[in-house]
């Protein structure tokens, strides 16, 4: 049967999901300069060893836990969509949605990873973690569309999603009263809807 991890893979889910949850919940509890390895490995209940053959920082850790989640919302979106609306407004409406709707995490997680240079270096990176569930509720959707097509499709909606981003967090502000602490401007549902927009034609004659 294929399809179905194993008892093995699953522990190693599991796992890594822990230790993701441990790590941003510590982080927004603590910020996430107070956060140490031993803290998260201590928390999610796993030795410091064994998180380091998960994640390599702890700046990877916090960030895998708000990824996650948004490609998770991604593809419930997509997938749930009304079967009759046209693959470049589902796919785009749903991006947007998953940075617009926190989903599951706070909303003040974003913020963080904002205003945090470690954080945002690595999260912008871990986007890429959309592409594979975006393939695959993109397949769901449309089960005529072959897989190669649809990966494609979805590491270009990736690659805008990461170029949004940066635009977003490039384009920081610096109250005067708060000295070192910076806020991104500009609108991120905006910047993301204008960067997915020129890949609408090729979404929706794959839809079709």
């Amino acid at each position: 049967m294929t399809g179905v991890p194993g008892l093995r893979e699953r522990k190693k889910q599991a796992t890594r999901q822990a230790l993701q949850s441990a790590a941003l919940r510590l982080a927004l509890e603590r910020g996430p300069d107070n956060v140490r390895v031993e803290d998260i490995a201590e928390a999610a209940g796993v030795s410091p060893r064994t998180y380091n053959n998960y994640f390599s920082s702890r700046e990877q850790a916090i960030v895998a836990a708000v990824a996650a989640d948004r490609a998770a919302h991604l593809a419930a979106s997509v997938t749930g969509r009304p079967a009759g609306t046209g693959l470049a407004d589902t796919v785009i409406d749903a991006v947007v949605a998953s940075y617009t709707d926190p989903g599951d995490q706070p909303r003040d997680a974003l913020l963080m990873i904002a205003t945090s240079p470690g954080l945002r270096a690595c999260y912008v990176e871990a986007v890429t973690t959309i592409e594979d569930t975006l393939a695959g509720a993109v397949t769901a959707r449309c089960p005529g569309l072959d897989p190669p097509t649809a990966e494609v499709l979805s590491a270009a909606v990736g690659a805008a999603t990461r170029i949004a981003l940066r635009r977003w967090l490039q384009a920081t502000a610096v109250p005067p009263s708060m000295p070192g602490f910076v806020v991104p401007s500009g609108s991120l549902p905006e910047l993301i809807r204008t960067a997915l927009t020129p890949l609408a034609p090729a979404l929706d004659a794959a839809g079709r």
